[in-house]
């Protein structure tokens, strides 16, 4: 069995718990998640994957 991760679905992921458990900090979340997305676009790491 092979298990596939990317950056990006997991950071996805772990913002969204993050608002569930926090909603007062949701802008703080987004520009966090914004930020890390323009980095990791920017340094080309989003075809890095995880494989299991």
């Amino acid at each position: 069995m092979n298990i596939h991760l990317t950056l990006m679905p997991v950071l996805a992921l772990v913002a969204g718990i993050c608002i569930l458990i926090k909603p007062k900090l949701v802008s703080f979340i987004v520009a966090l998640y914004l930020i890390a997305v323009g980095v990791i676009g920017i340094l080309g790491l989003g075809r890095f994957g995880l494989h299991l």
